[in-house]
């Protein structure tokens, strides 16, 4: 659970979320234009920093998650909740919303 300076993640989610850290937005272009902070798009990429417990099953056992801690991952254009904790951002997202893993 380490982010870019290596300290702790005091965050936890709960059941079958995960806490996405999003990649950085994309200064430039392809063509090399910088672009100012309202055109930039927020990155639909993260690494994963924390999993929840799992989801709860009818039987009372918790499923697997089906990636772990490190794993960068591709989501959903408006899943998740945007968090702020130790001035780095964050997303808490279900693992459905989740669309595959990269690498």
């Amino acid at each position: 659970m380490a982010t870019k300076t290596k300290s702790k993640v005091n965050i936890r989610p709960l059941g079958d979320r995960v806490l996405v850290q999003r990649t950085a937005a994309e200064e430039k272009t392809a063509g090399g234009i910088l672009l100012p902070e309202s055109a930039k798009e927020k990155p639909k990429e993260g690494k994963i920093v924390a999993l929840g417990s799992g989801k709860l099953l009818d039987d009372g056992s918790r499923s697997e998650f089906a990636v772990k801690v490190g794993d960068r991952v591709l989501f959903t254009a408006y899943g998740g909740t945007d968090v702020k904790f130790n001035d780095t951002d964050y997303l808490i997202m279900h693992e459905s919303d989740i669309l595959g893993v990269i690498g």
